[in-house]
């Protein structure tokens, strides 16, 4: 099956165009105000923040953007000031596709690529330098080699001592026509996912020979989309599972794109949602298949943006969001896509606020016109994207604490951090473009004082943040299509300390299928009294015990279900420090039982795949009339209306099958097996069933996800 994501994948396509040509546009952005209503006329919404439930902190890394060597513009004064003031910390060189052509020695991109001058490694990194920020190199796979990217790596830590740490392999290489869909460069006689694998070994070791410190990262796809699932001829599996077998002993973090697919602006600002289950099946298939290394494997988002009306508030709403969702779900980079891109012939449409889109997926204007002689704002006006981009400072800095925040509105997205001067900080963001929304909020773990709160703004037609104080610290009206942030300062009376460090990096093992245990490292900064573990539950926590030492066995879980617990320490007056870094794990299914299951996915291709299944009795008395249960995941995953082999009911996501006839008696002792399967329907991740039971007793379960 022939697919292509993200048709044509434009904004890695300005090859020829070039960003020389540049001309002043005369649109611009009509500053205006969204209207303000009695909190009685607008409908109201709930907003919980759990200041108990910890999602880890921001690294130094995680807010980067795209850098392309077709910008003319890339290494001015004028990008410097944007994007120093933008907070951006990580930028990527020399620009998506770019990346697998490009031959950092001469400045030249293999097959005429267009490289603007003044765009070349040092000016790039002077500017990173200038701006406080980190890079992140595409070394060359595509019409490269190991050796050419051991020599950037000495030419830029050894001969100019730039300190670059993070290195890729690659840009989208799976999109190097192996699958079907061709726009990646790539020489190599095979384009398989082994050879690319091999090859990442032979990267890894060149570059690590140069300089020990640096961090390898392989390229893999979004799981649920294309190519995910799909098989090539000359691979053991799919992209994600070949890459991560061979590769995964020598790499230190995965890159993953993430562009979701759209109908609509109401759509695409959904799409969110579904990011998390993909990371965590991109993180499960790392701990399955990487090696002895697995959990030290991180990811990296490395391009996203909306990919429909980005450069209108519909992408600075996807911007907000995307962000924070990825560094709630572990991602320690994401990089915008990208700072100027320029506008296409076709790409002219009215956002559903009614501003303009041109096209552009640049988070700063070109300042170009189409051949219709239609024009960009002119150079360097930032699009909405910027100052979202711009907002997430106001949120979290470096070294804050992200925290557990919700709404009971699916266009009202909550995300809330904890941070290091003992504020606490809640961004709101108003996917509607015609509504303004009362907000009432609760806090769980945090008391905010009764002052009134900083409030940040940038609504659909903004040409700035803006600044005030209003509303309190539990009610605020937020306009139409806007990204609203209140600062709360704390409570008198807060019952959160002021001196504990957060207890570190906890770890769990002995997994089983009723028990866990769980270790941290101690906290520092005052007499720790206790350490209190919580259970995660949506906003909600649970205490599940408490200890003196730094570990806890959590018993009596429930077999093959997710837990995420945090642990807190608790000072000599009762209050507790910061939350420790989440801690996720899946309990298992019982090492003996009387049934024994086996769930395989077979095949898949990005918007379906087939699973299928035996059952096998391992009890002593033989079985006349069986049905098997289980619980698909994810909300995005469905039994289709294809199967074989027996009989699939389905109520929500809850599914149970019962035997055709000639398949109804399963023997004793294992004697005989019962095997069946079904294609599934996916709009997301597609995460295996946690367990399953036979006629209400938990089996035994393996898997090949």
């Amino acid at each position: 099956m022939s697919l292509s994501p993200s048709v044509a994948r434009y904004r890695n396509r300005l090859w020829a165009v070039g960003l020389a040509t540049v001309l002043t546009g005369t649109a611009g952005f009509a500053i205006g105000t969204a209207a303000r209503a009695a909190p009685g006329d607008i409908p109201a919404v709930s907003v919980t923040v759990n200041a108990r439930e910890g999602l880890g902190a921001v690294p130094s890394t995680a807010y980067g953007l795209n850098q392309a060597v077709w910008d003319t513009n890339m290494n001015t004064a004028a990008s410097v000031d944007l994007l120093g003031r933008a907070g951006v910390r990580m930028m990527r060189y020399p620009g998506g596709s770019y990346g697998d052509g490009y031959h950092w020695q001469t400045n030249t991109v293999s097959g005429g690529g267009y490289v603007a001058p003044g765009t070349d490694f040092d000016s790039f990194m002077h500017t990173t330098q200038a701006i406080g920020a980190q890079a992140i190199l595409i070394a060359n796979y595509g019409s490269g080699t190991p050796q050419e990217a051991a020599d950037w790596v000495r030419y830029a830590n050894v001969t100019k001592n730039y300190g670059v740490k993070y290195w890729e392999i690659g840009n989208e290489i799976f999109g190097n026509g192996y699958y079907g869909a061709n726009w990646e460069l790539d020489y190599h006689d095979s384009k398989s996912a082994t050879t690319y694998a091999n090859l990442v070994v032979q990267y890894a070791k060149a570059m690590k020979a140069v300089d020990p410190s640096i961090k390898i990262g392989a390229v893999v796809t979004d799981p649920g989309n294309w190519p995910d699932g799909v098989v090539g001829s000359a691979d053991p599996g799919d992209w994600n599972r070949t890459v991560l077998t061979i590769a995964g002993p020598a790499i230190d973090f995965v890159i993953m794109h993430y562009y979701p697919n759209h109908t609509t602006a109401a759509d695409v600002l959904q799409q969110t949602r579904l990011l998390p289950g993909e990371l965590a099946q991109l993180r499960q298939k790392i701990d399955h298949y990487a090696g002895p290394n697995a959990a030290t494997i991180g990811i990296a988002v490395t391009e996203t943006a909306s990919n429909y009306q980005s450069d209108t508030q519909v992408g600075g709403l996807f911007t907000a969001d995307v962000y924070l969702t990825a560094l709630e779900n572990g991602v320690f980079n994401i990089d915008y896509w990208d700072t100027r891109n320029g506008m296409p012939d076709n790409g002219v449409t009215t956002a559903p606020d009614g501003t303009t889109s041109y096209g552009d997926g640049g988070m700063i204007s070109s300042g170009n016109c189409n051949s219709d002689n239609v024009c960009e704002p002119p150079l360097n006006t930032p699009f909405p994207p910027y100052y979202a981009f711009q907002m997430l400072s106001k949120v979290a800095m470096p070294g804050d604490t992200l925290i557990r925040a919700g709404s009971d509105h699916q266009l009202i997205s909550v995300h809330a951090a904890r941070n290091t001067d003992g504020r606490l900080s809640v961004e709101l963001m108003n996917q509607d473009p015609t509504t303004a929304y009362a907000v009432n909020l609760t806090y769980d773990g945090w008391t905010p004082s009764s002052a009134t709160p900083t409030v940040y703004t940038v609504g659909s037609r903004s040409t700035a943040i803006s600044s005030a104080q209003q509303g309190t610290a539990h009610t605020l009206v937020i306009p139409p299509y806007s990204i609203v942030t209140l600062k709360l300062d704390p409570s008198a009376t807060n019952p959160v300390s002021t001196r504990l460090t957060s207890p570190g990096n906890p770890a769990v093992s002995a997994v089983t299928d009723a028990s866990a245990t769980i270790a941290w490292q101690p906290s520092t900064g005052g007499a720790v009294t206790r350490y209190a573990v919580y259970q995660q539950f949506g906003t909600n926590s649970v205490l599940l015990g408490d200890t003196t030492a730094t570990s806890f066995t959590a018993r009596n879980l429930l077999p093959g279900t997710a837990y995420t617990l945090n642990v807190l320490a608790t000072d000599q007056k009762g209050y507790l420090s910061l939350p420790s870094p989440p801690v996720t794990f899946v309990t298992g299914t019982p090492r003996t039982s009387t049934c024994a299951v086996t769930y395989d996915l077979s095949a898949g291709w990005g918007s379906g795949f087939v699973a299928s299944i035996s059952v096998t009795n391992t009890g002593p008395d033989p079985i006349t009339g069986w049905t098997l249960a289980f619980t698909l995941p994810a909300t995005t995953e469905s039994v289709s209306g294809s199967t074989w082999n027996a009989t699939f009911a389905t109520d929500g996501q809850h599914v149970t099958v019962t035997p055709a006839g000639y398949n109804a008696t399963l023997a004793a002792n294992g004697a005989n097996t019962a095997s069946f399967g079904f294609v599934g329907n996916q709009t997301g991740a597609n995460p295996p069933p946690a367990s399953f039971t036979l006629n209400g007793t938990v089996c035994t379960t393996t898997y090949s996800p």
